[in-house]
């Protein structure tokens, strides 16, 4: 049976809007009891909008044994802290991607909430598609066939504006550029959908469409742990901006993700297409998209602590894509083939 169940939002990051969309219509299983976020002004302008309560500072969330879970919207920066008193807390935690800047800080989030047994869901909200989710299901029944290869493109455009604010594209905010603020969900939705990476060998860069301290282009040939084959290319230069696509070559058929609408094209012939087309946040606008994917997100998150399970997109799997983030930057840094498994040295805090 579905609790009733009391969250707080801390961090009103560039998502926050589309996460109390998702929210409101999930109304009669969520209560939202408070709202935090570092600007007082902005924090009472957003709580006044959705009509949510004001939460003073993060010690009157952290000490309200009523709040079963927190949405944790904040940028990548100010995550370690939060984890470790909510955790400690016992509040369950679902959080908008990455994990954390780097890899090993990322590694030390998922740690500490496994062993204290609080449930850490991350916002890879792509998966949630109706075209993704039908694919998934297509897949897993072997309806397609052996996976052949895979083609990702992610042609999205922000302009120099975007950059120019503080933190935007760094790595002691952001983490990284394009691959791990913008491409995480469509690599993430890929490795979940074709399986894991076993190679990578990429080229990567700032275009001088952009000044910017991180990349803003990356392409990359991928060989598959299935022994698929795979290219993949992922930008924030390409104006006016576009929907991603993931294409996946399989025996029986050639699946395409554009955007939310799969196509899936059998080799008798035969045409089909699930889900309807949508905006994505690719072009000037990031948030130009529906809140639909979100509501299914957080829904699954709420499920899971009512059925003590794990949520669909756990901190846990979330390390995966960014293993395969660290590959393609150090397979473009150092020229050659790079597994997944190779790190970078450890990046201190």
């Amino acid at each position: 049976m579905e609790s009733r169940r009391k969250v707080a939002l801390i961090g009103l990051g560039m998502a926050a809007t589309a996460h109390a969309k998702a929210l409101k219509d999930l109304a009669s299983r969520v209560d939202v009891a408070g709202v935090y976020a570092r600007d007082p002004q902005r924090r009472h302008l957003f709580a006044q909008r959705f009509g949510f309560p004001e939460a003073p500072d993060v010690a009157s969330i952290v000490d309200d044994p009523a709040i079963h879970a927190v949405l944790l919207l904040t940028p990548p920066d100010a995550r370690q802290d939060l984890v470790d008193r909510l955790s400690a807390a016992g509040k369950h935690i679902l959080m908008e991607k990455p994990v954390e800047r780097t890899t090993d800080a990322a590694e030390r989030v998922v740690a500490l909430c496994e062993a204290r047994g609080v449930r850490l869901g991350i916002v890879l909200q792509h998966r949630f598609r109706a075209g993704s989710m039908h694919l998934r299901g297509l897949l897993d029944d072997g309806a397609l066939g052996a996976v052949a290869a895979v083609q990702v493109s992610v042609p999205w455009w922000r302009p120099q504006s975007y950059y120019d604010e503080p933190g935007r594209g760094t790595l002691a905010r952001d983490g990284g550029g394009v691959l791990i603020s913008q491409a995480i969900h469509s690599l993430d939705l890929m490795t979940s959908l074709a399986g894991a990476v076993a190679e990578v060998q990429a080229v990567a860069g700032t275009t001088r469409l952009h000044r910017m301290e991180t990349e803003d282009f990356v392409g990359a040939g991928l060989r598959f742990e299935s022994g698929a084959l795979g290219a993949f290319t992922a930008t924030t230069a390409a104006y006016p901006g576009g929907g991603e696509r993931l294409t996946i070559l399989c025996e029986k058929a050639t699946a395409t993700l554009d955007a939310a609408q799969l196509t899936l094209s059998w080799q008798d012939g035969t045409v089909e297409r699930i889900g309807e087309p949508a905006a994505t946040g690719g072009g000037a606008d990031p948030m130009a998209f529906p809140h639909d994917w979100h509501r299914l997100l957080i829904a699954d998150f709420l499920d899971a602590l009512d059925q003590d399970r794990e949520p669909a997109v756990t901190g846990r799997q979330a390390l995966a894509v960014h293993h395969l983030i660290d590959a393609l930057l150090l397979s473009a840094g150092a020229r050659r083939a790079v597994a997944p498994a190779q790190r970078q040295p450890l990046t201190t805090w």
